[in-house]
């Protein structure tokens, strides 16, 4: 499984969006991505790809897009 599918299955998962939905994703977009589906999506990362995000990071994660460029802090390219 490559980086990019890896990232796009969290959102599937932690938010219960189609695969194709998922690129123009943002934070409250959709009903399931609230503060709660937030953390979700967070910890489907995190164990995605192994890592801890700051909480700085965390905060700024608003859209699909923008977790692409977070990722990148993390040497993680999509």
């Amino acid at each position: 499984m490559t980086n990019k599918e890896k990232y796009i299955n969290c959102f599937v998962e932690a938010l219960d969006v189609e695969p194709s939905e998922v690129e123009e994703l943002q934070y409250q977009g959709v009903i399931s991505w609230d503060s709660v589906g937030h953390m979700s999506l967070i910890a489907a990362i995190e164990d995605a790809f192994e890592i801890t995000m700051d909480t700085d990071d965390i905060v700024d994660l608003s859209s699909y897009k923008k977790g692409i460029e977070l990722l990148k802090k993390y040497q993680i390219e999509i």
